[in-house]
């Protein structure tokens, strides 16, 4: 009569030893197979960013669109065919700089040299994106590894999934939400745009015609406005034409994205939405006051996103290339 009150407790035990996919990672997972992993990846997004500026916004961006969509396997980097179109191809991704694509696959060229068959474009995607932030300013993180890499890519599996800039908070935080991060992972991460830039076609209803009674969005400095006027003047004939999100140091990984917002300084609606909405202004004067924070909690949250939705074991391979997985028929 007793066994059957124990009975519970042994299958409970039982269902909390079973690894996880986070669980299966590790921060020397390639010290015995590929031990110069991190070196070389050092090596080459330091070149890349020496050569091209733009790269470490670049590839952050490139990590945010892989992980937010089935999570951080790599899915975004494979090419599209005649009979698919891959995730990089979708519409919330065609705007993604080529130096972020390029960092990685020069990086994966030079492992494959080194250790062929044997880190995945997951993981190099994941330790480029933190040492490129690290290499122009912000805070170090620790990236646990042992990423898979998906088999397919699907460009009808992104809509929904990413933010995007016309969306109101609520949509945003309802996004950030189903992948377990809360507002304040929100806000810190939207700190992200302390680098990099926004074409203006993102925020052309912000600075012209914006109502009857305005030609710029209210929420916008005066000042700042009749910039972005002039530099976007001619963004219908040329649709490369855009705006750094940090106009006060757009190279430094810094604090300053906050402060811009508390002046009317952001670019993008969505951003200066977060200096006013109830639940996300008191992260973004948190930040604005103490990078220290702001480093704390984007490094936290950035951990948090690199292990979203991994895939371990079977579920994933280590591509040869990759822009193409192993069987291109299955993609």
């Amino acid at each position: 009569m007793i066994l059957p009150l124990f009975l519970p407790l042994f299958l409970v035990s039982s269902i909390t030893l079973i690894p996880t996919a986070q669980s299966k990672l590790s921060l020397n997972y390639y010290s015995n197979t590929c031990p110069a992993f991190l070196d070389v990846v050092q090596q080459i997004i330091t070149d890349k960013q020496l050569a091209a500026p733009t790269t470490a916004a670049a590839t952050l961006r490139l990590f945010f669109h892989d992980c937010m969509v089935g999570g951080c396997d790599a899915s975004l980097l494979i090419s599209s065919t005649s009979s698919n179109n891959a995730e990089r191809d979708a519409d919330d991704n065609r705007s993604l700089p080529g130096d972020g694509f390029d960092v990685i696959v020069r990086a994966k060229t030079a492992l494959e040299l080194r250790c062929p068959g044997i880190v995945s474009c997951a993981d190099i995607l994941a330790v480029a994106t933190r040492d490129l932030v690290t290499m122009v300013g912000g805070p170090f993180y620790d990236v646990r590894l042992g990423r898979k890499d998906s088999f397919t890519s699907h460009a009808i599996d992104v809509k929904g999934h990413l933010a995007t800039p016309n969306m109101s908070i609520t949509e945003i935080i309802n996004i950030f939400a189903s992948r377990g991060l809360d507002v304040k992972d929100m806000v810190a991460l939207s700190g992200a745009h302390t680098i990099g830039f926004s074409h203006c076609s993102q925020f052309s209803h912000r600075i012209f015609n914006f109502s009857k009674s305005s030609q710029f969005d209210p929420s916008l400095n005066p000042k700042f406005a009749r910039e972005l006027q002039k530099l976007c003047a001619n963004y219908t004939k040329d649709e490369e034409m855009s705006a750094f999100n940090d106009v006060m140091t757009p190279g430094k990984f810094d604090n300053m994205y906050y402060s811009n917002l508390q002046k009317g300084l952001g670019v993008l609606v969505s951003d200066q939405a977060l200096a006013s909405d109830p639940r996300a202004k008191p992260f973004v004067d948190l930040y604005a006051a103490n990078q220290t924070a702001f480093f704390r909690d984007f490094a936290h949250a950035m951990e948090k996103v690199s292990v979203f939705s991994v895939k371990t074991g079977k579920k994933g391979e280590v591509r040869h290339r990759c822009d193409a997985s192993n069987n291109p028929q299955a993609s």
